[in-house]
């Protein structure tokens, strides 16, 4: 029984809310009767020994193994819920609103899990980080208040605030774990001043800081403490990325610092790009970082930022340890296949890899043999449910479940779980739903080609697309598609909307003033057509067309027409009659008469 509650998982859908057990059987416990309406939230304890969930009129708190109803707190329109780390204490917090008289909203608040007495009530207006931090005995419990940490004692919260430490500009505050416990303060960037992180005892707050590290390139930050609390990693980033190689910032560096200011570095990755993803591993003497542009490269480092091993380059953006530190799962999630490779270790071999295609949840089991997969609404709205993997590659468990929100496992202490064998363990029998999803299972593979818009899909591809085998060497675009003259073999006509009466082409008139003054132009043309006299016997005289002859100097040229006082060959008043060809002819002879 030591192991089974380890496999207990609990999952939060749309329309329903369950507790399932774990291997061999994945059943939905008996005991437990999931409300009628949806649940907005639920929360396992540190211990595991707890569940709770709220309703939109109600919280309830339940044992988690027999699930056994301990407390029903009437409280209406809670959004998040918390335990204390050995679930002393369930803190509730709902949205802040005005009140009426003008007060403040106590909106963050404190009860007791055994009476479900409110014990202390605060002002909480965001919603990130907004639970108080308990040390690891919660012996004391910690909040930021604007840029002032404020240190309650648990046990007496009449008191108030016991001490106190204004740091400014603070943003970020991380309590440690372990039995000396320490406060990781972070203080962006701003006006040109460097930001920096301090550590501080937190028994000892009025004192200098313990460690502290300054940096540029840093509005916000990530702090992961190993699991002893004595060393700390802090990852910064900036809203904007000023190279305008990201739309989601730049990430500034990953730093680490010991709680004892003995030593601090910066991480050296060796490539460009992001930090996707970093983990320490639960020996607190070691973490792995996932970095760079994809794909992807994952590296391994010991507590003093040396290289241990080099995963390589792949496309992955996800790094978790199993909680014995004997297996490291690498998997690439959200935009990514959702390929899933498990190291082992100790040898540094890969032990198997599992195609976990559209997963948006992923978590090692307390007892470390079990991986649980999901895909969560509203990343996805559809095939959401939830699949469990063995450590060597079989596929345990699946359910699907329609609009599912949230699911997790029933966490256990490390030492209330067998211990992990020292060779992977074998896959036990899977249980029968894997069959009967078989299709679910084993998605078939994808084949990655070229992008078709839907219009385009299952026709042949265009001509316009298919290189000409005649074309001339340099030319680098097919049939001249992107050429700003159309190409010799093409002739260019005019679009001719439908219904619209048809004429001809305009021709664009050779004398400049007729082209900058289109008006001007117009009326003195007329005013010259309307008093020049018609020849007769003329060509232009019998069937109204000029002659085709140019004169030069008096002496006509390539036609009979040759007046003898060397004067213009007349056109005929009406200029509506001229046809393009006519127009030019007549304008020549005018400009070679006026310069004779």
């Amino acid at each position: 029984m030591a192991s089974q509650p380890s496999q207990q998982y609990a999952f939060r859908a749309q329309k329903k809310l369950g507790l399932v057990g774990g291997t061999p059987n994945y059943v939905t416990l008996d005991n437990f009767n999931g409300p009628d309406v949806p649940a907005r939230a639920y929360q396992y304890s540190s211990d595991g020994r707890l569940f709770a969930y709220t309703l939109p009129t109600s919280v309830h708190i339940y044992q988690a193994e027999g699930a056994q109803l301990l407390q029903e707190l009437p409280l209406p329109n809670i959004v998040e819920i918390n335990f204390s780390p050995r679930g002393t204490y369930i803190s509730t917090w709902e949205r802040p609103v005005k009140l009426e008289d003008g007060s403040q909203h106590k909106n963050l608040r404190v009860f007791s899990v055994s009476t479900g007495e409110e014990l202390v009530a605060f002002t909480q207006k965001s919603q990130e980080g907004w639970d108080l931090q308990y040390t690891i005995s919660e012996s004391h419990a910690v909040r930021l208040v604007g840029q002032e940490i404020q240190v309650f004692r648990p046990a007496e919260w009449s008191k108030g605030v016991v001490d106190k430490l204004k740091v400014e500009g603070a943003t970020t505050m991380s309590l440690s774990p372990g039995l000396n416990p320490s406060v990781a303060v972070f203080v962006p960037e701003k006006k040109g001043q460097p930001a920096c992180v301090k550590i501080y005892n937190l028994m000892s707050l009025a004192g200098a800081p313990m460690s502290q590290k300054t940096f540029f390139k840093a509005d916000r930050s990530t702090i992961k403490w190993n699991t002893i609390g004595t060393q700390v990693l802090v990852l910064t980033q900036t809203d904007v990325d000023q190279a305008n190689k990201s739309y989601y910032g730049e990430t500034g560096g990953l730093y680490m610092l010991s709680a004892s200011g003995t030593f601090d570095c910066r991480v050296t990755l060796d490539k460009e790009g992001p930090v996707h993803d970093f983990a320490w591993s639960p020996n607190s003497k070691e973490f792995g970082v996932v970095y760079g542009y994809m794909p992807a490269k994952t590296m391994l480092f010991d507590q003093r930022a040396k290289t241990l091993h080099d995963f390589g380059s792949a496309f992955c953006n996800f790094i978790a340890f199993n909680p014995q530190g004997r297996l490291i799962a690498l998997a690439g999630f959200g935009n990514l296949a959702g390929n899933l490779d498990i190291h082992d270790r100790r040898s540094l071999n890969k032990v198997t890899s599992i195609n976990a295609a559209n997963t948006s949840h992923c978590e090692w089991s307390p007892d470390g043999r079990f991986l649980l997969t999901a895909t969560l609404s509203p990343r996805l709205r559809v095939d959401n449910g939830i699949k469990i993997w063995h450590c060597s590659g079989p596929l345990m468990h699946v359910q699907l479940i329609d609009e599912l929100y949230q699911t997790s496992w029933r966490p256990a202490p490390i030492d209330a779980v067998p211990q992990f064998p020292q060779s992977i363990p074998p896959a036990p029998a899977p249980s029968p739903s894997v069959q009967e999803n078989a299709h679910i299972a084993k998605p078939a593979p994808m084949k990655l080609g070229s992008y078709r818009p839907p219009g385009a899909r299952g026709l042949e591809a265009s001509s316009v697309y298919k290189r000409d085998e005649g074309t001339p060497s340099g030319t680098n675009t097919p049939n001249g598609r992107y050429s700003r003259s159309p190409a010799p073999d093409r002739v260019r006509t005019r679009r001719h909307v439908p219904g619209a009466p048809t004429s001809p082409s305009p021709v664009r008139s050779p004398d400049p003033e007729k082209r900058g003054r289109k008006g001007k132009g117009k009326k003195e043309g007329a005013k010259k057509e309307a008093t020049t006299p018609v020849i007769p016997g003329t060509p232009a005289a019998e069937d109204g067309r000029p002659s085709l002859e140019i004169q030069v100097n008096g002496k006509a040229t390539n036609g009979p027409l040759s007046p003898a006082n060397g004067s213009v060959p007349q056109t005929p008043a009406d200029s509506s009659s001229l046809d393009p060809i006519a127009k030019k002819v007549r304008n020549l002879n005018k400009k070679l008469h006026l310069t004779a």
